[in-house]
């Protein structure tokens, strides 16, 4: 019966000894854990921030007036693309305002009209359309937020794919490159079919890089005089190294531009109503 007695105790002290060891080094890890997954946040993603202004230069025939749009990005993939209609082609057309509203866009331009022609590269959101390279510069921006200017031709789109381009635009020039104007802006500049040079004063929408997912997106109105006459390459290249943009790229002009933002039109576009065309740049 004392043997008896002693092997129960015995059973017994082992188990308090086991259970203490496990309180020791077992379940706090266990513990831990769950805290751990308790006190992480449900989500950790950054929302883009919008800041646009509108500024205004020069007097009577000299008068200019444009939008800056700064923008930080939560992460590169808010800036995003989109086709009128939803659709990619020749021709497809609609206005940024009815493309914005399709998308839920809190924010939109217009894009490089790429729907004009029929070379280029064309990768919008990830996703390679065509590869038929020009002797144009484009503008790839990357998933990490990074992007620069290269001439088509010297890489294939699917190798840019590869690398991570998230969008590519073609039109330009360059506006700016490593923080300096770009030379010869002051030379005519001819882009797809066009017989005439948009190097004058013009209406403008560029994009400009101030760094890693943060952009500056500027819209100039123009042909409408005390109002805004427009920038030439220089002006525009000036404003984008005023602003502290290390990379400026030129977009699609003239009666194209249009900034929107929440359901609202802010500029004036140069034919006294939007455009339609063939891409927008958004966020969301």
């Amino acid at each position: 019966m004392n043997r008896k007695r002693v092997i129960g105790c015995l059973c017994i002290l082992s188990m308090l000894l086991l259970y203490a060891v496990g309180k020791r080094y077992v379940f706090p890890t266990v513990e831990r854990n769950i805290d751990e997954t308790v006190i992480l946040p449900k989500s950790t993603r950054v929302e883009p921030v919008i800041e646009i202004y509108q500024q205004e230069i020069g007097e009577g025939q000299e008068k200019i007036t444009y939008f800056v749009a700064d923008i930080q990005l939560g992460d590169a993939t808010d800036l995003r693309a989109a086709f009128a209609q939803n659709q990619y082609g020749l021709n497809i057309k609609d206005t940024v305002s009815g493309m914005a509203q399709e998308h839920d866009a809190l924010f939109a331009v217009n894009g490089d009209y790429y729907g004009y022609r029929t070379d280029g590269i064309v990768l919008r959101n990830g996703i390679l359309y065509r590869d038929e390279p020009t002797g144009r510069e484009c503008l790839v921006m990357y998933k990490d937020g990074t992007a620069c200017a290269m001439r088509e031709g010297t890489v294939s789109g699917e190798k840019l794919v590869e690398e991570g381009a998230w969008n590519v635009f073609s039109f330009g020039p360059v506006l700016v490159e490593d923080g300096k104007i770009r030379e010869g802006l002051d030379e005519p500049y001819k882009v797809d079919m066009l017989n005439e040079s948009i190097s004058g004063k013009h209406p403008r929408t560029g994009i400009g890089i101030l760094g890693k997912n943060h952009v500056l997106i500027v819209t100039v109105d123009g042909r409408a005089e005390g109002y805004s006459c427009g920038m030439t390459f220089q002006e525009l290249a000036q404003l984008f190294i005023d602003y502290g943009c290390e990379l400026a790229y030129n977009l699609d002009g003239g009666s194209s531009v249009t900034l929107y933002q929440e359901g609202k039109i802010l500029n004036r576009p140069s034919g006294g109503e939007e455009r339609r065309i063939s891409d927008m740049i958004y966020i969301r």
